[in-house]
């Protein structure tokens, strides 16, 4: 009789209530039963005092599979954690959880950022091709006149042809939006301090400084990371720089975005804005973001929801499988990125 040894690591998923029901479907669990080994209905929601039955999945862990939600891993958690040896985190940004006690650690990390970064990279494009084309304000018009009209002289001005868009960050949002506006009749400017002119033109965009970028915009997209020097980065003048009629998109974080400056522009009519996230994230119950006619207020759904949250879990498992094999993750993520990026 001979024995036979799992090679597989053993893996505990650790996130938030209701998150790994919307992550996993049965084909993900039938995987992840496959690469590690894993009950895969037994999720940590809570690693600082954790049920007897989940300390001892954590004790014996050698991968977190992470999502939304997670616990943040503190030295406190990691003592608890001897055989921990990597961090795959089915979401975007890890700075929630990923602490300075992982990296001391020497754990290995990744990411679902690049699979995050798509969603919102479509998101990002219906509303640029919507706003060249005025669609809020021509819907809400159609809806007033309800009669044959002049549509030829009312919209002399809009249209997606030779538009100028401005991208604020080459992040992996920023650079998926630039992919996908490449079939159209576009003029892209970019601002991101850490991309050179010349590694621009190889994106087949042109850098500029913000000013200008938003001086020659009629559609301003904002992709950078929440940063202390990105706070209010579109302030006062900046917003003031953006031609009349122009639409700010904003899918990053409310705070890069200066509302008490913006507000004035959309309430008098002179700015659109398509508004994913806001600072506060909710807007107070009396804000008038939520009336204003050319502005298209959404609850931060940008980013993967729904079935989308298949493809972070697929990008996960994939990386899971790497480490399986001895290989490096495709997606690592390393202490120095986390200063320039979500």
């Amino acid at each position: 009789m001979h024995h036979t040894t799992d090679n597989r690591p053993a893996l505990l998923l650790a996130m938030g209530p209701g998150v790994a029901e919307r992550l996993l479907g049965p084909a993900h669990r039938n995987r992840l039963t496959a690469l590690a080994r894993t009950d895969p209905h037994l999720v940590a929601h809570d690693l600082v005092a954790p049920s007897p039955r989940v300390a001892a999945a954590l004790a014996e862990a050698e991968v977190l599979l992470t999502c939304w939600g997670a616990t943040p891993l503190t030295a406190e958690v990691l003592a608890r954690a001897p055989r921990l040896r990597a961090v795959v985190h089915a979401a975007g940004s890890v700075k929630h959880h990923v602490t300075d006690a992982c990296w001391e650690r020497g754990l290995a990390v990744t990411s679902a950022a690049s699979a995050n970064a798509l969603p919102v990279a479509e998101y990002t494009l219906a509303a640029i091709l919507l706003a060249g084309k005025r669609a809020l304000h021509a819907a809400r018009r159609y809806a007033e006149v309800r009669a044959p009209h002049d549509w030829l002289e009312e919209s002399a001005r809009w249209g997606n042809y030779r538009r100028t868009v401005g991208l604020v960050g080459a992040s992996r949002i920023g650079r998926r939006v630039i992919e996908l506006l490449r079939p159209f009749d576009f003029e892209i400017l970019l601002y991101d301090p850490y991309v050179t002119p010349g590694e621009a033109a190889a994106l087949g965009v042109e850098a500029t400084d913000l000013d200008t970028l938003c001086a020659r915009s009629s559609i301003v997209s904002v992709h950078a990371p929440q940063l202390p020097s990105t706070h209010a980065m579109i302030g006062a003048r900046q917003l003031a720089l953006v031609p009349d009629g122009g639409t700010l998109i904003n899918t990053a974080r409310g705070s890069l975005v200066d509302e008490d400056a913006l507000l004035p522009h959309l309430v008098s009519g002179r700015l659109h804005a398509v508004l994913d996230v806001t600072d506060p994230e909710v807007p107070a119950p009396d804000s008038p973001l939520y009336e204003l006619p050319n502005v298209l207020l959404t609850p931060h759904i940008a980013g993967s929801l729904g079935n989308e949250l298949h493809r972070m879990a697929d990008h996960a498992l994939d990386e899971l499988a790497r480490y399986g094999q001895g290989e490096p993750f495709a997606e690592a993520v390393r202490p120095g990125d986390l200063t320039r990026s979500a």
